[in-house]
């Protein structure tokens, strides 16, 4: 945060990058936002600008996110990845306070990974329960993020810009900790503050994608087709006068992520390859290329000689076909360990950045070419495991979950692989 946002006390000013603000041109500064570094990235923001300077606010959290906690901005812990009620209050919360900003106000809006499950505001007549069913279904069969995020910003009052267009006229700065594949400003958090440029037609085309036009709830459904038709309004588009006040500033991302990464492999005398910040795909397919790449610098010392170390970011997916319990990292690290088997010295570990790891308390997992062997003479069959997504019983029993509790930052996930 330090990094993008510098205040001097002296000229009360305030500089977001490339932008200036004087402070003294506004009544009041208020904070909104959403995501799993909320609580890190609100109190930062009130360390550099001062408590003093703001006049409060509410960022919502996932539970057990909350500190550090600020002093002046309400954390609201709530429910992630499916929202719950606590998220749906928090959320309400921020729309009566954005409804009473005027010209002279100026509103940071938080947003980091998470957000679009932490910010739930179902568009009326749509409950709660609406939108927790069509987001399970869209997890559970596969949609990436921006299939999700489509059909989402046309649930909500609040996404695809529509909390810029409720902030309206105030000042809007808004800083990003980017948990989407390339950055799009527009499906970050599913861009609140952003032009939307997915259409109700774009979110029918998903359920029909994954058949699941007849099996989200019918008041979806119907929302759905009645903005494909023009009866009901769409999002904020481009040019809209709305975001005139707005700055949007993406301040992390997995890049930076990698880059740092890069660097302190180097600097532990790996040689270094960033794959991709980009990677998609079913999980356990990436996993295996990944395997192979290493598999490759194991046995003709291409594109890496050893000691090397392949790096790789992004945010793959899971289709969920058994009941068990894990994460998309976890899964990862487990169908790797299957790849692994014959190779020597190698080792991997799949991690989310934020610290958590699907519903479960682990960041991910580390695998390596001895793993399967060793489930094996535990009685843990890795193909069963993988068969039924449930990579997380299968790596406490064998001590080789990660765990590190909320890093209070969210920028995807991390891939390392290192051939020793």
């Amino acid at each position: 945060m330090e990094r993008h946002v510098k205040f001097s006390a002296r000229g009360r000013v305030l500089r977001v990058d490339s932008l200036s603000l004087k402070l003294d041109e506004f009544d009041r500064i208020f904070v909104v936002g959403a995501g799993k570094a909320g609580a890190s990235m609100t109190a930062a923001l009130e360390r550099i600008l001062g408590r003093q300077n703001l006049s409060g606010g509410l960022v919502n959290v996932k539970y057990g996110h909350s500190r550090p906690a600020p002093k002046r901005i309400h954390l609201q812990e709530c429910g992630h990845p499916l929202p719950d009620q606590c998220g749906l209050d928090g959320a309400r919360e921020m729309e009566i306070l954005l409804r009473e900003l005027n010209a002279r106000d100026l509103v940071f809006v938080l947003i980091s990974g998470g957000a679009s499950a932490l910010l739930p505001a179902p568009a009326p007549p749509l409950t709660l329960a609406d939108k927790q069913q069509a987001t399970d279904l869209l997890l559970r069969a596969g949609a990436d993020i921006f299939e999700l995020n489509a059909v989402r910003k046309h649930l909500s009052a609040l996404k695809g810009g529509q909390l810029a267009a409720l902030a309206y006229p105030a000042t809007v700065v808004s800083l990003l900790l980017s948990d989407v594949i390339g950055d799009p400003l527009n499906v970050i958090g599913s861009g609140p503050t952003a032009p939307d440029s997915s259409t109700f037609e774009e979110a029918l085309r998903v359920l029909a994608k994954y058949e699941l036009s007849k099996r989200v709830p019918a008041a979806v459904f119907a929302r759905l087709e009645q903005g494909a038709e023009g009866r009901l309004p769409e999002t904020p588009k481009p040019g809209d006068a709305i975001f005139s006040n707005v700055t949007n500033f993406v301040i992390g991302s997995n890049r930076l992520a990698l880059d740092a990464a890069a660097q302190a492999a180097r600097s532990l005398g790996y040689r270094t390859l960033i794959l991709s910040s980009t990677m998609q795909g079913e999980t356990r397919e990436v996993a295996r290329v990944h395997a192979e790449i290493l598999r490759e610098i194991v046995s003709l010392g291409r594109p890496l000689k050893r000691p090397a170390c392949l790096l790789s970011g992004g945010e793959t997916t899971v289709t969920v076909r058994g009941k068990g319990k894990g994460g998309r990292n976890q899964e990862f690290a487990l169908a790797a360990a299957i790849s692994l088997r014959g190779m020597s010295d190698v080792v991997v570990l799949s991690a989310g950045t934020d610290g958590t790891d699907g519903p479960t308390d682990a960041a991910g997992a580390i695998a390596d070419s001895g793993t399967v062997a060793r489930a094996a003479k535990l009685g843990l069959s890795s193909a069963d495991h993988l068969a039924n997504n449930d990579a997380y019983p299968f790596f406490e029993a064998l001590g080789d979950l990660v765990k590190t509790g909320s890093t209070g930052t969210n920028v995807m996930d991390l891939h390392i692989l290192l051939a020793g």
